[in-house]
């Protein structure tokens, strides 16, 4: 590097990495790093260049070693989460298979719109190697790549193919993963070459930057029609979604409750909006959701989303709502706002809250109608408990491990699950305690995120210095499918409470693959006609092996014990616990779900699930 008053020669790897340190945000009225640091796994395609940039910004931007450039991404998600999407991570990987490993955890960053930068190697620009390794040779198109692939699960795509390319790339998706309507991840390409190149860069392109999150207000118009439609409503209800946590909204949301006596249901990712003691939070909606949001969300004559992308676990596949209801939607992006003929809000959920908030003055909903709701989420409340209890000669489930460990955790720990069987559970059972502590990852239900999203969110945790705990709720699938991240966790010393339940397979697909009338067929590792001789994986054993305090518990009761156990220890710790693939499901609180099914078949009993999934058709709205 050679530097004058106002130039700096760097290569295209130093100039990023002190781009990237020099880029802060304003978050409470303290200014920290936009980015936390980052995840990394090197190769010949990132470790010369940009390795040797990294180096010399260790301290500013700290570099975790990851295990899978996969779990790399979904910590660098989880990350992003804990920190209400204001502060990220960057993951770095190698041209070829590393790179190509990025690809699922960018498709649930986009899923879930969260950001995370991608600084992935790429072939050489000269092309004068060519082929080289790890390459992919495409005859017609010497410009297509492995690196091509992302284009279709980011928000932003560049290749940089000249070293001053990085003054306009670098700002432009910085933009974007800040952008509360359009963030969600972005990749950079970075040729093997190019980033050894050098070029006189402006000084002052690399000064200190604060950043501060946008918030757009509603156009005066669409609110005027927002608040025309909630004056008509006679039994309204208020969809409470992940977006409300990302615009900071919640006391916002508290307020318009109380103020409107409005009853709230919750999206998976708005789990924890509310706390469970709230009165007007009558239960989580859909699915996975509660008897009583659900009753509520059937009756309701206007049906408020608030920041939710109204996915079809939340809508039922579009049954979960009355086809005469009038839809209001209050979301950043246009796109999620629109949706399905809604009375169009486009802007921030705090700052659309209240200015609704004001314009409806002293509007209250009837008391009857909260009194109603109230009833069935107390009902709800009830059956709940009973779910969650253990002992006496019921089969083990996941009901009772979860109603276990929130009997014990802190207010404040944060609880981790995602895919399988255990999002629906977590959902329908887990008793909030302390706003934005749940961590449910259904946007793209990807298994494997449980203990990488963990361990990205306890090191945001332990950038706090929080006393609190991360707990991971996963099956053995998901386990068998990504679990070297509990070594990442010992290594880095962030310490992780992981549940693992094992039911002996995929459980809950085998659940549908029963339910729509089909018999259990290589979910369940005892029906997967290929297996010649069925054998139970030492779970206890596996973890230990990675460093980890593990120990296998028979029942609920010992769960509880071993689990105060692992609170009291600096450690991460594993617990292992059976529990039963075919009974202790929670079997109420379910909207219909729109999945396929054979409309013929040899099979009477797929025939007859066919004919009964496609009774409750009638319900779906159409689009308006």
């Amino acid at each position: 590097m050679s530097e004058s008053e106002n130039t700096l020669t760097l290569t295209t790897a130093q100039a990023i990495v002190r781009w990237m340190a020099n880029q802060f945000i304003e978050i409470d009225g303290e200014t920290v790093r936009v980015f936390g640091g980052g995840f990394g796994i090197f190769g010949h395609g990132n470790v010369p260049c940009l390795g040797e940039a990294l180096y010399d910004h260790k301290e500013q931007l700290p570099l975790y070693r990851g295990q899978n450039e996969q779990s790399m991404g979904f910590a660098a998600a989880g990350y992003a989460k804990f920190h209400k999407r204001q502060r990220m991570m960057f993951c770095t990987a190698s041209a070829g298979p590393g790179t190509a490993n990025l690809l699922t955890a960018s498709a649930l960053a986009h899923a879930n719109r969260l950001p995370m930068l991608m600084l992935c190697g790429d072939t050489f620009l000269t092309r004068l190697p060519d082929p080289v390794l790890q390459q992919l040779e495409h005859f017609n198109d010497p410009t297509l790549g492995v690196n091509d692939a992302f284009r279709s699960v980011t928000r932003y795509w560049d290749r940089i193919t000249h070293p001053a390319q990085v003054i306009q790339s670098l700002p432009n998706a910085l933009a974007t993963l800040l952008d509360p309507a359009d963030c969600g991840p972005a990749f950079i390409g970075l040729p093997q070459d190019v980033q050894g190149w050098s070029y006189d860069y402006p000084a002052k392109f690399f000064e200190k930057r604060v950043h501060r999150i946008r918030r757009q207000p509603v156009d005066t118009n669409e609110l005027a029609a927002g608040v025309e439609a909630l004056l008509a409503a006679k039994r309204p209800v208020l969809i409470a979604g992940g977006g409300i946590q990302y615009s900071h909204a919640v006391d916002a949301l508290n307020a318009f409750a109380e103020a409107h006596n409005i009853p709230v249901v919750e999206t998976i990712a708005g789990r924890a909006n509310l706390t469970a003691d709230q009165a007007y939070n009558i239960g989580p909606l859909g699915v996975t959701g509660s008897n009583s949001a659900n009753a509520i969300a059937k009756q309701a004559d206007c049906v408020f989303a608030v920041g939710t992308r109204l996915q079809d676990f939340t809508t039922g596949s579009w049954t979960a709502f009355d086809h005469d209801a009038q839809l209001v939607s209050l979301n950043v992006g246009r796109h999620d706002a629109q949706k399905h003929g809604a009375v169009c809000l486009v802007g921030d959920a705090r700052l659309g809250l209240e200015a609704l908030s004001e314009a409806l003055s002293n509007h209250r909903a009837a008391d009857e109608w909260m009194n109603k709701a109230k009833a069935e989420r107390k009902a709800w409340d009830d059956y709940v408990a009973e779910n969650t209890a253990h002992g006496g000669n019921k089969p083990n489930s996941y009901a009772q491990a979860i109603g276990v460990v929130n009997d014990l955790v802190d207010a404040r720990d944060r609880v981790v699950a995602a895919a399988g069987g255990l999002p629906a559970e977590v959902t329908a059972n887990w008793k909030t305690r302390s706003v934005g502590t749940v961590d449910v990852e259904f946007g793209f239900s990807c298994m494997g995120y449980e203990i990488s999203g963990a361990w990205g969110a306890r090191i945001a945790q332990c950038e706090q210095e929080a006393e609190q705990d991360t707990v991971v709720f996963i099956g053995d699938g998901s386990y068998l499918m990504m679990n070297s991240d509990i070594y990442s966790a010992v290594l880095s010393e962030k310490k992780l409470i992981i549940c693992v339940l094992d039911n002996g397979g995929f459980a809950v697909i085998n659940k549908l693959q029963n339910n729509t009338g089909n018999e259990s067929f290589n979910n369940l590792i005892a029906d997967c006609p290929t297996i010649g001789k069925p054998m139970a994986v030492n779970f206890e054993q596996h973890a230990a092996a990675m460093g980890a305090h593990a120990e296998t518990v028979a029942n609920p009761a010992e769960l509880g014990e071993a689990f105060e156990r692992a609170k009291a220890r600096p450690e991460t710790s594993v617990i292992v616990m059976q529990v039963d693939p075919y009974e202790g499901w929670t079997a109420e609180g379910h909207t219909w779900w729109e999945v396929g099914t054979p409309s013929v078949s040899e099979h009477a009993s797929v025939r007859e699930a066919h004919k009964d999934w496609e009774s409750s058709r009638p319900e779906q709205r159409k689009g308006v």
